[in-house]
């Protein structure tokens, strides 16, 4: 397995590398800004849930109607023309004046052209490395977003409050025009990895190929529901906790970049093959107890603790990338993106939910419990001998 090191004097990651770093800190900066705003403007829960985290909702519809130009775009193309697209959106959300429903469907336009996005990006990065260099290379793009989302939402919080929230999406928009920039003057011209043109009917073509595995199945369901649920959680750190929000994200995203370098570089093979569950459950579990409105202190320790398991989906994409065939790599790998953000847009929505039925902090402890229960429910089913397997798996 190559090291950290390698993986930077392989030709092209690291313009890949700068170019995600620069979008994932557009991308914090923008959502705990828009959080924010939405907030203030709202005093609604749920609203300012969905509007970090909003974008998610939308991918479901990219990953059916988009998600074959994947494959059949070219790399270079796409994320210069992605990243462009987000940078112009930031700068609308930041218009005054801008009514709530506008800013949803700017949001919601985000999602859709994210779900490629995630494709495009993946598919390259698996292009770019040789094969076992992708859990690694996966492992080091994860520690990038965690250094940037610790970053991100410090200084994303000292500009919303030294500067205003629209101030700070204006700086995001900044930040995803260098993504641009970046990848368009670093990245080589490639040719697309399937023939074709991008369609509706190949993206549901493929997905029906990927979802007609129960193996692929189930992966995908782990890398969904379990995250998805937990992020609900995070979602709302700004309704409880609305002055150290910041801090909050920092310490998960700090716990994410703990359990990334443990999952990337310190386990054995043996062990990461069978620590995605015990992951998945160390994920919920901290905010099983938010309900008992610990002290602030305490619930930075349990924010950072639980991030931790965000390294199961390290252990459960090497098993996806095992169980694909190389041709639907960047097909397979974005929907597993867009599928996942779709479930983070859910289960903020859901959080969200039921937090305006109740607080926040039971809120964060009803969907804890239930992505633990989602935990527990797919380990017992993906064991041998739970259904009968046909000895040979057609993808």
């Amino acid at each position: 397995m190559p090291s950290y090191r390698q993986l930077f004097r392989t030709p092209e990651f690291t313009p890949l590398f700068l170019s995600s770093a620069a979008h994932t800190g557009a991308q914090t900066v923008a959502g705990l800004a828009l959080g924010t705003l939405v907030y203030r403007a709202t005093d609604s829960p749920l609203l300012s849930a969905v509007s970090m985290f909003g974008p998610s909702l939308a991918q479901v519809v990219g990953a059916t109607v988009l998600l074959s130009g994947a494959d059949r775009l070219p790399a270079r193309t796409a994320l210069t023309g992605l990243s462009l697209a987000f940078a112009t959106a930031t700068a609308v959300l930041a218009l005054p004046g801008l009514p709530v429903y506008g800013v949803f469907a700017v949001v919601l336009l985000q999602g859709l052209v994210a779900a490629l996005g995630g494709g495009v990006r993946w598919g390259l990065l698996n292009e770019i490395l040789t094969k076992d260099g992708y859990l690694p290379g996966r492992s080091l793009f994860n520690i990038m977003n965690g250094l940037t989302q610790i970053g991100g939402y410090g200084a994303g919080g000292a500009l919303v409050t030294v500067l205003s929230p629209r101030r700070a999406l204006l700086l995001a928009a900044l930040l995803h025009a260098v993504a641009a920039a970046t990848a368009r003057l670093g990245l080589a011209a490639r040719p697309p990895r399937a023939a074709g043109r991008p369609s509706a009917a190949a993206t549901w073509r493929a997905n029906a190929v990927l979802w007609s595995s129960r193996p692929r199945r189930l992966t995908y369901l782990g890398l969904w529901v379990p995250n998805g649920l937990v992020v609900g959680c995070e979602a709302l750190f700004v309704p409880y906790a609305p002055d150290a929000a910041g801090t909050l994200f920092a310490c998960a995203a700090l716990g994410m970049l703990a359990g990334d370098v443990t999952v990337g570089r310190l386990l054995p093979p043996a062990v990461r093959a069978r620590a995605a569950t015990p992951l998945l459950l160390l994920l919920a579990i901290p905010y099983a107890f938010f309900a008992l409105h610990p002290a602030l202190p305490v619930v930075a320790v349990c924010a950072t603790l639980a991030s931790v398991g965000f390294g199961a989906s390290l252990v459960q994409q090497e098993r996806l990338m095992s169980l694909t065939p190389s041709e639907l790599s960047g097909h397979a790998l974005g929907l597993h993106s867009a599928g996942m953000l779709t479930m983070q847009g859910v289960g903020a929505a859901v959080a969200g939910s039921v937090a305006q039925l109740i607080s926040p902090a039971v809120a964060m402890t009803v969907m804890a419990v239930t992505s633990a229960g989602a935990t527990v429910a797919l380990a017992l089913a993906a064991r041998p001998g739970s259904r009968p397997e046909p000895s040979k798996v057609t993808p």
